[in-house]
């Protein structure tokens, strides 16, 4: 998944030092605990001593999660109120912005210090992720506040990609939300094992125990199958403060830790520098004749000069010659730095390659298993083609398989044929180069990927690795002594593939025959596959719903790429109304050799021919998922040929396009 951007280091102008607030005591600067002495006292002091002592404190990175309004930007505001980061301007702003925009009343609406977008503000919401820090006088923390509204769930895995603790909210007075469950699943699947479970607004249910206890209890079931290493749940109200950085006197039955005690104290393990060494190569830098180093930044693990290292791809081994950085050479670096190693080899090592430690090599595989968590509105279709992009490494992929969706809410396996928006599912993915890649469970930075449209260039899914499918171990590529060139050769031709696309009777056979004809008649060697004629035999056992018309494509272009290998022309004749699968099957096709044929006839004129009695039995609602009538119909924004059917007659149109297909042989 996309990194992270990181927040912007805290202004150093003085911060508010009174205690008024208009809805609870501010605990004094100068008290010991969660409030961090700030910048103003450290000016009084010894700069020095202050930066270092800065600089040694650990840092935790974490989110809060959970539904629509269970106070997430609020609990982040209060620490933020809490820890004297808000200074005067910002607090006179708050308030006056409350006035404008708060829902608190009277109160200072502390949602505000992050809810920034005014699209926020109007409708109460947190859209986009709000990344903030602060510190206290043990640790210091990055925050990220993440959207609760289903639509930006895309939003919320990316906040959560690269956190190290969740903090989910949950609503008093609601209890656990399917929202609660979709965000909690998420956390689990991006690797976060600590969770605190703060349930918020304790004072709207008169702070009563059992209100809590039935929360705790219904979420620790739920979430017994996800593989939390701990969870801490936490009684609070982030409006008035109670439990988040002071005690309650109100909860004298809770007798744990408050939220920032426990954020401060828990112990969260660091495992990308005790994983094997992973350089995923963003660049290959070369200066000058002399200078040939790879850059990127270190994934895991720890190199230095002299240790042995392998081109995961290629299996080709050298060692570190040097470290370079922009600050000078190192003997030795570490996970996290961004350094260019020059190996002591010329080794074929190019972007979206990975070096490696040589006794724990990553997979290097063109079939994998993946967890997804698909954002877009159009549903995940197996054997439709998207962009995957790892790390470093792009290519195109194809989901062969969605083994199963997974439901939210009780964790069960279900059946599916496609995975709607905010679905998650477990997916067998090919891709059309193979990826250097560890399983996500073992390495986070190298596991993940993202899932981005070939036609809008948006990003529709994410994913987790969980292995190579070991199918892949046994299907080689075999060399052939034949190439497709010596066949097309030996026929006095050029291979191509002439895609006529168009409404049902808009007549693309007609014309398509028409071509072969001609063709064959001039001593050309073609073929023609013909949609209704291919669902006798190769798609007899695909329907008609979009994800059988997107399997169906698939299977034609793959036969047509394999006549293309033997030299044939063919021609094909399908309604294939996505854009999607005819730029699958362009791609799949040598430069130059797919000619796209758009056969336009209007809509109005294909329910008057009727050649099949098709439309009418469409128009009654007889025949559901019929392009143009309930299903739509993508045409070709750009294609090679446009054939006007309606201006000029069949034979003029069948010697145009032979006309045009003899000009690019010569």
């Amino acid at each position: 998944m996309p990194d992270s951007p990181m927040p912007d280091s805290p202004k150093t102008d003085s911060p508010k030092t009174d205690s008024t607030s208009p809805d609870s005591p501010r605990p004094d600067s100068r008290s010991a605990g969660s409030g961090g002495p700030g910048p103003r006292s450290a000016a009084r002091g010894d700069v020095a001593a202050y930066l270092s002592e800065q600089e040694s404190k650990t840092l935790l990175r974490f989110i809060t999660c959970g539904s629509v309004d269970d106070g997430k930007s609020t609990l982040i505001g209060r620490l933020l109120y809490d820890s004297k980061l808000i200074f005067d301007d910002q607090l006179a702003a708050l308030a006056s912005d409350s006035r404008k925009h708060g829902t608190t009343g009277a109160d200072m609406d502390f949602a505000l210090l992050v809810d920034g977008l005014e699209a926020e503000r109007e409708q109460g919401i947190t859209i986009d992720v709000a990344y903030r820090f602060f510190a206290t006088d043990r640790r210091k923390f990055i925050v990220a506040d993440t959207p609760g509204h289903e639509e930006y769930t895309r939003n919320m895995a990316t906040g959560a990609s690269t956190a190290d603790l969740a903090v989910v909210l949950v609503d008093a007075r609601n209890g656990v939300l399917e929202q609660t469950r979709r965000h909690s699943h998420i956390v689990s699947l991006v690797g976060i094992r600590s969770i605190v479970l703060a349930i918020n607004k304790i004072d709207l249910v008169d702070h009563d125990r059992d209100v809590f206890d039935a929360i705790v209890a219904d979420y620790t079931a739920f979430a017994a199958q996800l593989g939390f290493d701990e969870i801490r749940a936490i009684p609070i109200s982030a409006r008035y403060g109670d439990n988040v950085s002071a005690r309650s006197a109100a909860m004298p039955w809770y007798e744990g830790p408050t939220l920032i005690e426990h954020l401060e104290r828990v112990v969260i393990a660091d495992p990308a520098l005790a994983l094997p060494f992973r350089l995923p190569v963003q660049l290959v830098v070369r200066p000058d004749l002399d200078f040939r180093g790879f850059a990127g930044q270190i994934a895991s693990g720890r190199v230095a000069v002299g240790d042995a290292v392998v081109v995961a791809k290629s299996g080709q081994a050298s060692r570190v010659k040097s470290i370079v950085t922009a600050d000078g050479n190192l003997e030795r670096a570490r996970e996290g730095q961004a350094v260019t190693l020059v190996l002591t080899d010329e080794l074929d090592v190019s972007r979206g390659n990975m070096l490696s430690a040589p006794e724990a090599r990553p997979h290097v595989a063109d079939q994998f298993q993946a967890h997804v968590i698909w954002f877009d509105e159009h549903a995940l279709m197996p054997g439709r083609s998207y962009v995957l992009r790892s790390e470093t490494d792009s290519t195109h992929a194809t989901v062969t398989a969605l083994k199963y969706a997974i439901d939210v809410n009780s964790l069960t396996h279900e059946a599916a044929r496609q995975l709607g928006k905010n679905g998650i599912g477990v997916c067998n993915f090919a891709t059309a180069a193979p990826l250097a890649f560890d399983a996500y469970r073992d390495n986070r930075i190298t596991g993940n990927f993202i899932l981005v449209d070939r036609l809008t260039n948006a990003t529709v899914g994410a994913g987790m690795i969980d292995h190579p499918l070991r199918r892949a171990d046994n299907v080689h590529w075999q060399a052939i002594d034949v190439t497709r060139e010596a066949r097309a050769e030996l026929k006095h031709q050029k291979p191509a593939v002439l895609w006529f696309t168009g409404l049902s009777g808009s007549g693309k056979s007609t014309i398509a025959n028409l071509v072969e004809k001609r063709l064959h008649a001039l001593g050309r060697h073609t073929v023609l596959l013909d949609g209704d004629n291919v669902r006798h035999g190769l798609n007899r056992d695909l329907g008609f719903t979009e994800a059988d018309r997107v399997e169906n494509i698939r299977r034609v272009a793959e036969v047509a790429r394999l006549m293309t290998d033997a030299g044939l022309i063919v021609l094909v004749s399908f309604i294939s109304p996505f854009r999607s699968e005819r730029k699958l099957a362009r791609d799949l096709m040598a430069p130059g050799e797919f000619v796209e044929i758009f056969v336009d006839t209007p809509i109005e004129e294909c329910a008057r021919r009727d050649p099949k009695g098709l439309y009418r039995k469409a128009m009654a609602g007889q025949i559901a998922n019929f392009t143009g009538i309930s299903s739509p119909y993508e045409a070709p924004e750009t294609p090679e040929m446009h054939l006007r059917t309606v201006d000029e007659p069949a034979e003029a149109m069948a010697k145009r396009v032979v006309d045009r297909l003899l000009d690019s042989f010569s």
